[in-house]
């Protein structure tokens, strides 16, 4: 499998996938445990239902973060993505040439999907001002306001083109995290306009991605604004965040993230090119995987895990459930519990919705991190 490949999965898992095979996935995850969808996923976030909104401003950072000990969780306190073009006016019909250079003409965007595995460009149409015109959700679009839209996926990210059509969209968005794409061709073969996206999810493609959505919907003015006003907060929040972290490269934390899948033995570390690196850095520590040379997903090993010696890890919170929370993952894997993050029960998770989504949430993710890492007893739930 090319490398290029492997960071396009690694850039897009989220939700309860399994990765098991690098092959789609169920609706329950690998392990039998049901992926949170609907209601379902408000219980699965429990620990996070009476978060407040961190103002990093605010709170009052340990001054040495290594010190710090114990499991948290990093929460937002919205469920909903924000709307940041309300009430826009679609110019049509619009014509685009696609990320993978197919020409595309959308003359109507009053039904819309908008469907891959990380549910951002759901949540992306959302802040565009347009989701009242969404019809349809995949798995991985978990936040409040498609909580009760109907799923087009089947086993997890498998599109089913019998759902797909009875929902009579107007226009399809997606990209190639999602599949099989044979579902994709048909749907084009019906007629319908399907516009496919880049599929690279990381904090420096966030306002691209956003400029992309917009410009397929025939709401580019908007698109540009949005985008703006993302990369702005993101950048503020950035800012914060160094404020708060220490300077000196000694000091920083080392930090590592790990996707973990229970019952299925499924353990990758994320490296380089992962996405998960751009986030670590925007957090003030330092990337252990980068650092020691992985790249993309990689299978994680003891020696590995051990050699790299993180702080702190970063997981998702399906992913730590899976294996009974942070005693079973020290139970599980004792490599962890020979590095210092196991050794201080350093563990901080947040949802498999929101930590790896890079889209409209993403400056609230940021804070939400931080605050878990950096003053975890103000702003971050126990576990």
């Amino acid at each position: 499998m090319s490398r290029s490949r492997l960071r396009r999965l690694a850039l897009v898992v989220v939700a309860s996938t399994a990765l098991l095979g690098l092959g789609a996935c169920s609706v329950q995850t690998a392990d039998g445990e049901a992926s949170p969808t609907g209601a379902t996923a408000a219980a699965a976030s429990a620990p996070c239902a009476d978060a407040s909104p961190i103002e990093l401003a605010d709170i009052q950072p340990v001054a040495d973060p290594r010190s710090i000990t114990g499991p948290a969780t990093a929460c937002l306190a919205d469920d909903a993505v924000p709307v940041l073009a309300p009430h826009p006016q679609p110019s049509l019909p619009v014509t685009v040439v696609d990320h993978q250079g197919t020409s595309v003409t959308v003359t109507d965007t009053s039904r819309i999907l908008a469907l891959d595995m990380a549910g951002t460009l759901a949540a992306t149409v959302y802040s565009l001002g347009l989701g009242d015109q969404v019809v349809g959700r995949d798995t991985s679009t978990g936040f409040a306001q498609a909580a009760d839209l109907p799923e087009v996926t089947q086993g997890g990210h498998q599109l089913s083109a019998e759902a797909i059509l009875a929902l009579a969209p107007t226009v399809i968005l997606t990209d190639t995290s999602i599949g099989p794409w044979d579902v994709v061709l048909q749907m084009r073969d019906a007629g319908i306009p399907v516009v496919v996206v880049t599929p690279d999810r990381s904090l420096a493609t966030v306002g691209s991605l956003v400029q992309s959505v917009a410009d397929a919907l025939g709401v580019s003015d908007e698109g540009a604004s949005v985008a703006a006003e993302l990369e702005q907060r993101i950048d503020a929040t950035e800012a914060q965040i160094a404020a708060i972290a220490p300077t000196a490269q000694a000091d920083r934390l080392r930090m590592l993230f790990l996707y973990v899948r229970g019952n299925a033995g499924v353990y990758y570390i994320f490296g380089g090119e992962s996405g998960a690196d751009a986030l670590i850095t925007s957090l003030g520590a330092i990337d252990v995987a980068g650092e020691a040379g992985i790249q993309g997903m990689r299978p994680m090993t003891a020696e590995a895990l051990v050699a790299a010696a993180p702080d702190v890890i970063l997981v998702m919170t399906k992913g730590l459930e899976s294996v009974g929370g942070v005693d079973g993952l020290l139970e599980r894997l004792p490599a962890v519990a020979q590095t210092p993050a196991g050794q201080n029960r350093r563990i901080v998770d947040m949802s498999d919705y929101e930590i790896l989504s890079f889209g409209p949430r993403t400056p609230e993710v940021l804070a939400a991190l931080a605050g878990a890492l950096y003053a975890p007893t103000d702003s971050a739930a126990s576990r």
